[in-house]
């Protein structure tokens, strides 16, 4: 029998028995009453266990393949990129990490190169998505949710309350970052009424030198988290000692980065280091995660099945550690480098994420009445970029395949809005360390080690925040508008001395 149904199995029984009433006379139960509660809720919204049984079988042979499928076919697909001295080809995620170029005609190279691939793979990898969006619709109505989105809130221990509030203040906040995509394109010598191309979306400010090795990345986050704390600070040097990270990109390799629980207290770190400053905080963030499995190792295993919106808040607050410290002695063009690292990062976690938002709402809705073409796909993908985007990007250089290459489509479904929570819940928490800095790290491990035990309501509450209200994401999100009107500031300023 497979784990899923296993965990069928447990939800109907704990809910049979039920959790609060067994709370007051076990302590094994108390102790345990948040995951217990959060099976019994899945019970819910469960078919019968044969059928349940039947699902897990079948996911091997359905989902779970045509994951695989998508991983495989992007993963070892090459493109050739017609470079400044000469074509070359290279592997999909070396090409992807081009984008952080310092140089605009290897940014633009890369980009086109990326134009050319997608399409001669479109078709196998739409027929994975149809196949894996097709069979959750199945299920999720068999299970009786309103929408994949419930499920998705239910799986991440967050209320809708919650999700409308934080989806409110987000749109609210799109025109601010599409006013930094503006800056940002004229910075890069583009016309900014256009708005920016999307192969300078992610591209090194060009007034600050932006190239970093491997060793002096690592440098940079190793000592932000010292700033923090003893714990965290020696967290780099054992991720090395014990080779817990593949940083290099290499033919093959998938692309992205993420942490993996491995052993104990260990983890596993995937990374594809491009020598950006970008790669630096993405080195700092999935460390952040490591961090975060340190603080559950001694939870029990049901304790440490925390959702994907609690599971970013090490992340992020480990991020927000690395562009704090750099902020604080950079001035001029290389605090505008800094800023253009984070905001770029912030763009991609708040704009791009609300893009892919959509775009899945869509896909999950003409998913239920039929098949969809990968032409439809990359219809859908340009409609959902030009909506979050708007007239900050140069919307006839959108990205139609970024339904393509994102595998994160083909292992769960609405994903992506979790990386929103994460930031602007950590941005919410780190105010709370400059606050008060002992009090905060006298109780943060504390939280992290409950992220699979409580309600992300719950978790807020332990620091005094109310995710439930707008008004916290607002405040949020002003933190990254006060970025934003300091970037503006010191391009405005540093464009001025050059004529």
């Amino acid at each position: 029998m497979s784990w899923a149904s296993e965990t069928a199995r447990l939800a109907d029984w704990v809910a049979s028995l039920g959790v609060d009433a067994l709370a007051e006379v076990s302590t094994e139960v108390h102790d345990h009453v948040g995951p217990l509660l959060r099976l019994a809720a899945r019970s819910e919204h469960q078919m019968s266990e044969a059928e349940e049984h039947l699902a897990a079988e079948l996911a091997t042979t359905g989902s779970s393949s045509w994951g695989r499928l998508q991983n495989d076919v992007t993963s070892q697909l090459n493109a050739d990129v017609a470079l400044p001295d000469g074509p070359r080809q290279l592997s999909m995620s070396a090409v992807r990490g081009l984008a952080t170029d310092p140089d605009p005609v290897v940014r633009r190279a890369a980009y086109d190169a990326e134009m050319r691939a997608w399409p001669t793979v479109e078709v196998p990898v739409a027929a994975a998505m149809n196949a894996i969006k097709g069979e959750a619709n199945t299920l999720n109505r068999r299970r009786q949710w309103p929408s994949p989105l419930d499920a998705s809130l239910y799986a991440n221990s967050v209320s809708r309350e919650t999700f409308d509030s934080m989806q409110a203040a987000v749109v609210a906040a799109l025109p601010d970052l599409r006013g930094w995509m503006k800056t940002k394109a004229m910075l890069h010598g583009h016309d900014s009424a256009k708005g920016l191309p999307w192969w300078d979306l992610v591209a090194p400010s060009p007034l600050a030198p932006a190239s970093l090795s491997w060793a002096d990345g690592l440098d940079i986050v190793r000592n932000a988290f010292k700033e923090y704390g003893p714990g965290l600070g020696g967290l780099v040097d054992r991720a090395l000692e014990e080779q817990w990270i593949d940083a290099e990109p290499r033919p093959g390799k998938t692309g992205g980065a993420f942490c993996a629980r491995f052993v104990d207290d260990r983890s596993l770190v995937l990374l594809n280091w491009s020598g950006s400053a970008e790669s630096a905080q993405t080195t700092a963030h999935e460390l952040g995660h490591a961090y975060h499995n340190t603080t559950v190792a001694g939870r029990t295993a049901l304790q440490r099945q925390f959702p994907m919106a609690l599971a970013e808040t090490a992340s992020i607050f480990c991020e927000t550690l690395v562009v704090e410290e750099g902020l604080a002695r950079k001035e001029g063009a290389e605090r505008l480098a800094q800023l253009d690292v984070d905001l770029q990062g912030t763009n991609q976690v708040i704009v791009d994420i609300h893009s892919r938002f959509l775009f899945e709402t869509e896909l999950f809705d003409r998913r239920q009445r039929r098949t969809l073409s990968a032409a439809e796909m990359c219809e859908m993908m340009n409609d959902a970029q030009a909506v979050a985007y708007g007239d900050g990007l140069d919307q006839t250089t959108a990205h139609p395949y970024m339904w393509l290459l994102k595998p994160h489509y083909y292992g769960s479904h609405f994903y992506n809005w979790p990386y929103t929570y994460g930031l602007l819940f950590g941005l919410g928490l780190y105010a709370r360390y400059k606050d008060d800095p002992e009090r905060f790290r006298a109780g943060y491990d504390d939280l992290l080690s409950r992220a699979g035990m409580d309600t992300a309501e719950q978790l807020g509450q332990a620091f005094g925040l109310d995710v439930t209200d707008e008004a916290f994401w607002t405040a949020s999100l002003d933190v990254i508008r006060g970025r934003i009107s300091q970037y503006e500031e010191i391009a405005a300023e540093l464009v001025a001395d050059t004529r």
